[in-house]
């Protein structure tokens, strides 16, 4: 599992790499761009980061980090969609949905790690 949403991080970082290449040559589009390469790419090494934490708490941190990252990536998508600078509207609803259901999962993720805080705690 943890190997798989690893993966899915690092694609879909490449996706949005890939994505930017399809979008009009604008000021606007070269701004955007940049931003949602920092945004995924981000969400990825905070995840290999949280794999290597040293306690909960650090695990519940960093996977915080990873949603905060996604959530930002989300809307910078929806900004492109919304100004219509992308050729290709199906690989950005394509990376609207990815984007979607990661933050599903590490929502999950944390709220997991939340209760066994909690647990311990106990």
């Amino acid at each position: 599992m943890k190997k798989d949403l690893e993966s899915r991080l690092i694609n879909f970082s490449v996706k949005s790499y890939q994505l930017t290449g399809k979008l009009l040559k604008t000021d606007y589009s070269t701004i955007l761009s940049r931003q949602l390469m920092r945004s995924t790419s981000s969400a990825a090494l905070n995840y290999g980061e949280a794999q290597g934490a040293e306690t909960t708490r650090d695990f519940i941190h960093k996977i915080g980090l990873v949603i905060k990252e996604l959530r930002e990536s989300r809307v910078n998508l929806i900004m492109i969609k919304e100004s219509q600078i992308c050729r290709n509207s199906m690989d950005l609803e394509n990376m609207l949905q990815e984007n979607d259901e990661l933050i599903a999962i590490f929502y999950t993720t944390l709220k997991s790690a939340r209760l066994k805080l909690s647990d311990q705690a106990k």
